[in-house]
């Protein structure tokens, strides 16, 4: 049984299920100068199970200023397929917004509003090994005891303004300067892209929580380019459960 299967079973024979909240705040700063420039706030819903916390909610808010002025917004959804959640994006300032929709089983649908540009649409074919967004958080989890092995597992991995999907793989990070329990990396498998992309660096402690991200954010700079930053998490409320299995 998947864990899908195995939580709707939980849900139709064991009555009304608690809900837990998993609460996070992540301090981002330039990785060039080192400066603070912006907070995300995280509140993650879901429920326990003996795969341990699965979310079906999640919220992130940004902040910045001394006025703690809100200034995007972000919500997704889990489904059966925890690593590819819905997505809605909206970052005002910019005149931008991004949406991700599955529509069934091998298909999705990106609307995407850039900045001082015509809005875009993609309708995108895909495979049970896609990752969308922050659902590289949950294909860590869902492989944890690999991860923390040092296995190297590859998957793909969604460009949404792009309309398409490319390969990537998840490992063990060599020479990081983060100080976690767990440090890894996420890069491309395509020799071009990696002379495009730098690899993204995560750092997690030893329960699956994700410490530290090191890489290109979705948070504008400008209306050409978005923060590279290094992302520094910390805990406010943990759910009633191991967050993995």
């Amino acid at each position: 049984m998947n864990q899908w299967a195995m939580i709707c079973a939980i849900l139709l024979t064991s009555g009304p299920t608690a809900a837990e909240t998993f609460e996070f705040t992540g301090t981002a700063e330039s990785v060039d100068t080192q400066s603070q420039l912006y907070e995300e706030r995280h509140q993650v819903t879901g429920i326990c199970s003996d795969a341990g916390f699965q979310p079906l909610e999640h919220t992130v808010s940004y902040h910045k200023g001394p006025d703690d002025r809100r200034f995007a917004v972000k919500t997704l959804e889990y489904g059966k397929h925890p690593s590819r959640p819905s997505v809605v994006f909206r970052q005002p300032d910019f005149d931008e917004s991004l949406e991700i929709r599955l529509t069934d089983s091998n298909q999705l649908t990106i609307d995407w509003q850039p900045p001082s540009e015509n809005r875009k649409r993609f309708q995108v074919i895909y495979s049970n090994r896609l990752v969308i967004d922050a659902g590289f958080d949950q294909f860590v989890r869902a492989n944890w005891q690999a991860v923390t092995a040092g296995e190297s597992l590859p998957f793909r991995f969604l460009a949404p303004t792009r309309g398409d999907h490319y390969g990537f793989v998840l490992e063990p990070a060599p020479d990081a300067a983060i100080d976690a329990d767990v440090v890894i990396q996420i890069r491309p498998t395509s020799v071009v892209l990696r002379f495009l992309v730098d690899p993204i660096i995560l750092g997690y402690n030893q329960n699956g929580a994700l410490t530290h991200y090191q890489g290109l954010t979705n948070i504008r700079a400008n209306q050409e380019t978005n923060h590279t930053a290094l992302i520094r998490y910390r805990i406010s409320q943990h759910p009633g459960c191991d967050l993995t299995s």
